[in-house]
Formats: structure tokens, sequence, C-alpha cells
């Protein structure tokens, strides 16, 4: 019985609940719930194609930023080329102010200037990521737009961009980053210390005499003098052999490089010039015989009509 009571008595009050709403409030109350719910950020939501404009302003501004990207990581490059040459020169001006000062500065010097080359070829990898992506862009997008001639269109270079955007990674190797800063600076200094290592030993105190006196003036602490020579020797070798050997790799792409495929034959351009003047001076003479023979008609005809009449 008394179940039954208490289900009498649920159902009137949900009766009497529905009853008393108003079905308005019902309906607002649902477009608020709608409302409320946020939207999921569907990525095949977000629209893929733009207008013309804003695809152009949107390319301006992202050249915009690539550029000075670029040009933040040049200016570090310059940065680390002035400490190298500016410890060399203070090494060198040290050493050569006196007689007594160490001649084993400037190996130590090379060391640091060499810790520095590691840390330029390490910026030069960056600067390659934002001068590359510059690179794409005016190849693929600025390029056809000024250019007067029928240059054909690049469709990758969109592609490219948006794949490099979502996965960045380095264009070029560090051997040929490494190789490119050694060739354009780094070499000269080290070329230069050498020298200067070589004459200090030998001008002071005083000129070395013999060979023997200038190896015995080369010794450092318990090392000889051989084996400062044959490492200085070492190390400079394997500089120089590391700069022939990353002449070949050349997938940087800020650098100015010459045509691969340029050809020039001033005896095959000379030889065409005279082909076509030739042809050019065997048309002008035919055209002259043609006009003389046709003068040569019209004046035998007026004289067969003078000699009749």
């Amino acid at each position: 019985m008394k179940d039954r009571f208490r289900l009498k008595e649920e159902q009137a009050e949900e009766d009497i609940h529905i009853s008393h709403t108003d079905t308005s409030f019902l309906s607002l109350k649902d477009a608020v719930h709608v409302r409320s719910k946020k939207k999921e950020t569907n990525p095949t939501a977000i629209p893929q194609k733009l207008s013309t404009q804003d695809f152009n302003t949107a390319m301006i501004h992202f050249y915009r930023g690539e550029v000075q990207r670029s040009n933040v990581w040049r200016g570090r490059l310059d940065a680390t080329t002035n400490w190298a040459v500016i410890t060399a020169g203070a090494t060198l001006s040290f050493v050569f102010s006196s007689a007594d000062n160490p001649h084993f500065a400037i190996p130590i010097n090379s060391i640091l200037v060499a810790i520095f080359l590691f840390m330029e070829a390490r910026r030069y990898r960056y600067y390659e990521v934002w001068a590359s992506r510059v690179r794409v862009l005016e190849t693929g997008y600025f390029a056809p737009m000024l250019s007067h001639q029928t240059i054909p269109p690049d469709k990758e270079w969109a592609d490219h961009l948006s794949a490099d955007l979502i996965t960045p990674h380095f264009t070029i190797s560090e051997l040929e980053a490494f190789g490119r800063r050694l060739r354009s600076n780094y070499l000269w200094i080290f070329i230069l210390l050498a020298l200067s290592w070589t004459l200090k030993v030998y001008i002071h105190p005083f000129p070395a005499p013999t060979l023997d006196a200038f190896i015995q003036r080369a010794q450092v602490g318990l090392a000889p003098g051989w084996m400062v020579i044959f490492f200085g020797m070492l190390f400079n070798a394997l500089l120089f052999i590391l700069a022939i050997a990353t002449m070949r790799l050349k997938d940087a792409s800020s650098e100015v490089q010459p045509l691969e495929n340029f050809e020039w034959h001033p005896l095959k351009q000379v030889s065409d010039w005279a082909e076509t003047n030739l042809r050019r001076r065997n048309t002008i003479r035919r055209a002259k015989k043609a006009r003389q023979r046709i003068r040569s008609v019209q004046a035998d005809t007026k004289n067969i009509h003078s000699t009749t009449g």
C-alpha cells in the first residue's frame, strides 16, 4: 500500500511540474543549451583557400618575417667572425710587442679561433633554414610575377614551404657549413697565425742561425720543438683538406653560385653572327639584282615604244 501511494505521489508531482512549465520556456532553455556548447575545432572546417588579396598579403608578411630572421642570424655570423679577428689581432699584438712574450700564445689562439669556427658553422646552418625559405619565395612566387618573360610556374614551392613549416629541418650538412665558413673567412686567419708563429720563433730574441736552433726554440714546456711543429703542421693540413674536400657540397641556397651549365663560346657566337650577316647580305644582293632586272625590262619596253612611235 505504501509503495502504491508513493508511486501515485511521484506521478502527481510530475504531472504538476509538466503542466505548470511553459513550452516557450523549454524551447528557450534548449536554445541556450545549444549555444553554450563550444564548437569542436575541426581542421577540415578551417578554410584552406584564401582570396587573391588575402593570399598576397599573407605572402608579403611571411616574406618580411623570414627576411628578418635570416638577417638576425646573418648578424650572428658576422659577430663570430669579429670575435675571431679581434682575438687574433690582440694575440699577435701581444706576442710581437716584446721578445720575452711567449710564442705559444699563437697556437692557443688558433684553438680558440677553431672553436669560433665550429660555433659559426652551427649558426650558418640555422641561417640557411630561413634563407632557403626566402629563396623559395623569391624563385617560386616573386620571380614569375616580375619577369617579362614566360617563366614556367613552380607548382611545388608552396608544398615545399608548408612541409618545411610543419617539420623544420637543416638544409645543409655540418661539413658543408664548416667548409663554407672556413673558405670564406677563417682559412686566411689560420694562415696568418701560422706565418706569425713561424716568424715569432725565428726572429725572437734574435734570428735563428740554424734549423736545429729554430726547432729548439719551438719547445713548449715538456713538449719538444719537433712535436709542436708536427702537430701544428697536422692541424693546418687538416684544415686545408677539409676546405678542399667540401668544395663539391653545394646545398646552400643562399650563396651566389655560378651557373653549372653556363657555356660561353665566343668563336661560335662570331660565326653565328657572320653567318646571319652573310645571309642578310645575300638577300640584299638578290633584291638589288631583282630591282635592276625590273629596271632594265622597263627601259627596254620604253625603247621599243619610242622606236615604234
